[in-house]
């Protein structure tokens, strides 16, 4: 089984397509046809009507036509976040001359997308399953356990005022920016689903819950109208490759977690191994408290809480990482413990 490489480079706006040119066309490693993903970070407000994710995907999708490669585009770089791209790409097995393996096992990568759903299915179990039989897929594809995973990341569609207008059920909500929530809790969820983390009969109470009563540290969702279904990143480490990238996962206990994201960094720059990329989720608390101190992220009539939440996340973390190009993204729903967030840590083995 051929493994990936993460490659990761800044962007100079949404649409900016020079790091395909940097990394790839310039390289003597990479193909054109390597690339298997895009996962990127873009200047919009990450909100319902966050056009940049749009742009970012309409330039690097046509690189990916006639691949089943997706693109993963998360809006919002408050703070000192940096926009940025993380390639995913097809990485030749490291083979010896003499036919032995040079590492033991690699990271490997497998790409795929839901049908299209219904406004009235957005944000329900329905959502849930097709996740969960999606990601199982693809984890049969890359013939790994669950846990083999180390993070499932996930691009899900959000309601619009068209789609509740066009619908011939009731949807979930009609408040399209609380959409977003519940797609990225039910995608969750199909995720925990799926690495066997929640079971089928508690379904139910998760949903109602808002992921309380049944999370994944494995899962990583961001809503977006650009799509209607979801596509998938499934990341995992498995012995069927050799190359010499890794990954950890754990996740956030709150929003100023240091010790929860400490060991995973260390853990990444451990023995020579450089570190590559950190995925993590953010989200303000809902009972408006952290660590029993009240916190005003939830009730700014003026800036929406989970971009709060991703300036204050992506400062600790790029502070800790050592770069502000990190990947935090806004809204955590069953990604997590309630106001915390899942956190994964790519990094790469010295050579």
């Amino acid at each position: 089984m051929a493994g990936v490489a993460i490659l990761k480079d800044t962007t100079a706006h949404p649409g900016d397509l020079t790091p395909f040119d940097r990394l790839i066309k310039a390289s003597t490693e990479y193909e054109p046809s390597s690339l298997l993903a895009v996962i990127g970070k873009t200047e919009g407000n990450g909100c319902v009507n966050d056009y940049t994710r749009m742009l970012s995907a309409t330039v690097w999708d046509p690189l990916l036509v006639g691949q089943d490669g997706i693109s993963v585009f998360s809006g919002g770089t408050e703070g000192v976040l940096s926009p940025h791209v993380s390639l995913v790409v097809r990485e030749p097995d490291h083979v010896a001359a003499d036919g032995s393996k040079k590492y033991a096992e690699g990271l490997v990568a497998a790409v795929g997308h839901t049908r299209d759903f219904a406004p009235h299915e957005m944000g329900t179990a329905v959502q849930a399953h097709e996740v969960a039989k999606e990601v199982s897929r693809l984890m049969a594809d890359l013939a790994v356990a669950e846990d083999q995973v180390h993070m499932v990341l996930v691009k899900c569609p959000l309601l619009t005022t068209a789609k509740v207008a066009a619908s011939a059920e009731p949807c979930v909500t009609t408040d399209t920016y609380k959409s977003m929530g519940y797609s990225r809790l039910a995608t969750a969820l199909g995720i925990s689903l799926a690495l066997g983390e929640l079971a089928e009969e508690g379904l139910g109470a998760a949903l109602d819950s808002y992921g309380v009563q049944g999370w994944s540290s494995r899962a990583s969702c961001s809503s977006g109208a650009e799509l209607e279904n979801c596509h998938i990143v499934v990341l995992a480490v498995s012995s069927k490759a050799s190359n010499p990238y890794r990954a950890t996962h754990g996740y956030m206990a709150d929003a100023i977690d240091f010790k929860g994201l400490y060991p995973l960094v260390q853990e990444a720059s451990a023995a020579g191994a450089a570190p590559v990329q950190i995925f993590v989720k953010a989200e303000p608390s809902t009972d408006g408290v952290v660590r029993g101190m009240r916190h005003t992220m939830m009730t700014d009539s003026d800036i929406q809480g989970t971009r709060h939440a991703r300036a204050a996340v992506g400062g600790l973390v790029a502070g800790l990482w050592g770069t502000p190009d990190v990947y935090v993204s806004g809204g955590a729903e069953g990604q997590g413990p309630m106001g915390g967030g899942s956190v994964c840590v790519v990094y790469k083995l010295a050579e």
